[in-house]
């Protein structure tokens, strides 16, 4: 049914992209084009098998490139279109447009989304910028002003995101010599047996208070027991609805980790709880949750959680 589905949504995708390109080929470049977005296609559904074979990784890592690369491209021509299509229905309605001119808009849209897509490929491969952001607290105890946390999240180590990239990250961090580190799920597409070596890097992050971890939902797709151990083997402390107390100066904080939002819909003994999550620690000057989806806010608020990350 997933397949079915999956293959709808990707077929409305490339085919009308392709109803708008090939009929403004001519042989055999329509026929070349046709074949390239059935080849598309189905390479995603591909992946789903080559990734289940650990000695195919090197034949699926390309695939991936390819795959991504054309659901991205093929996504923003689409959505290009569609505002195309329906700014020409509207002036058609006061005049008639003539085909020609439609033949060079449609061309025109393929331009920009080389453009657009080239841009996207750019701002997804350099190591991640750094956004500083200043909390305010009401109330927040003198002895914690000042205090520096960097979060991290979805990472997505996988088929595209390699070990050099996880280097860069963990060097960007490692400069900004913060109080704490936090990681809020989606660490990788995969398990640790194919991706430990590139998340080996992680291991190399240090904070006086300490690095902690809570799952996403991707680590219940590539199993969640076995991310739980790896990520303890990199020197995270994994809060999976548990709490600890931290001492920074006279000022105490209480940071509770809960599991990813709809964790119980694939281990019921998962289930997302942050109330439970602070029931570990005491009493608190600061109350800080990691939870890797923005849902988990209204149960955080509830059990007097200052900050969400």
């Amino acid at each position: 049914m997933f397949a079915l589905i999956f293959l709808g949504l990707l077929g409305s995708v490339y085919g009308y992209a392709g109803w708008h390109l090939v009929p403004h080929l001519t042989p055999p470049w329509n026929i070349g084009a046709t074949l390239v977005l059935a080849l598309l296609l189905f390479t995603p559904l591909l992946l789903f098998r080559l990734r289940s074979h650990s000695n195919l990784t090197w034949l699926a890592d390309p695939l991936s490139w390819l795959a991504y690369l054309g659901i991205g491209f093929f996504a923003i021509c689409t959505s290009l279109l569609i505002l195309r299509d329906i700014a020409s229905l509207l002036l058609g309605m006061v005049h008639p447009l003539d085909s020609a001119l439609n033949a060079d808009a449609d061309m025109s849209i393929f331009a920009v989304a080389i453009g657009v897509a080239s841009w996207g490929f750019f701002q997804a491969r350099r190591t991640p910028t750094i956004s500083e952001v200043t909390v305010p607290i009401a109330g927040l105890s003198p002895a914690l002003i000042g205090l520096r946390i960097v979060q991290i999240s979805d990472l997505h180590i996988g088929p595209t995101i390699k070990r050099p990239f996880v280097e860069r990250v963990v060097a960007r961090v490692v400069q900004l010599q913060p109080d704490l580190i936090v990681f809020t799920g989606d660490l990788a597409d995969g398990t640790p047996d194919q991706l430990g070596s590139a998340a080996a890097p992680l291991a190399e992050l240090r904070a006086p208070l300490g690095v902690y971890f809570c799952t996403g939902n991707h680590e219940y797709y590539s199993g969640v027991e076995a991310w739980i151990d790896h990520a303890r083997h990199l020197g995270f402390d994994v809060l999976s609805n548990e709490g600890r107390l931290l001492e920074f100066g006279d000022g105490r904080i209480a940071l509770a980790g809960a599991t990813d939002f709809n964790a119980a819909e694939m281990v019921p003994d998962h289930a997302s709880d942050p109330a439970k999550a602070f029931t570990t620690v005491g009493a608190a000057d600061l109350r800080i949750l990691l939870a890797h989806q923005p849902r988990s806010i209204e149960a955080a608020s509830r059990a007097g959680c200052h900050l969400q990350l």
